[in-house]
């Protein structure tokens, strides 16, 4: 079934690309998925602790700019996050409304073991030379630049 309906979109190279795009992200977030099941923990939640880690501190708005995720899902994550000792919020000051974030010792711990076993992804991209890595991504940011300028003008 499946060679049916790549035949039929690699007519249209623009929609193929997408579904393509779209298919490397589903089996890699899969392949991801089991590399982290012994920790009990998703992919979205390991990128968080990554940004935890780059941050040091940071509030829920700016964790959000650098996860591509909403502050709603985000402070879901969080909150899962936070039951599982991984995280803890922090006043800026005793009396401030202002929450910041950051990974505790158990976080820290979680983050560097997930950040060892990241095979699936070294695995998978080693098909790769370098420079066919590099080239990926050059291309990846021209299409992200502008996927990101078109839904900037669409929405205004």
């Amino acid at each position: 079934m499946e060679g049916i309906i790549d035949e039929v979109i690699s007519k249209d190279s623009s929609f193929y690309s997408r579904y393509l795009i779209g298919k490397a992200r589903h089996v890699m977030h899969k392949a991801r998925q089991k590399e982290l099941a012994p920790y009990h923990l998703s992919p979205q939640q390991v990128q968080i602790l990554f940004n935890l880690y780059i941050l040091h501190k940071t509030t829920l708005a700016e964790l959000a700019r650098y996860s591509n995720r909403g502050i709603n899902t985000l402070s879901d994550q969080m909150t899962m996050l936070e039951k599982g000792g991984l995280v803890k919020k922090v006043r800026e000051t005793p009396k401030s409304t202002l929450l910041s974030f950051e990974l505790t010792e158990k976080g820290l711990n979680t983050y560097n073991h997930t950040n060892e076993r990241k095979k699936a992804d070294k695995e998978i991209m080693s098909v790769l030379s370098e420079e066919e890595r590099q080239q990926l991504i050059s291309l990846l940011k021209k299409v992200i630049d502008k996927a990101e300028e078109y839904d900037s003008t669409k929405s205004a």
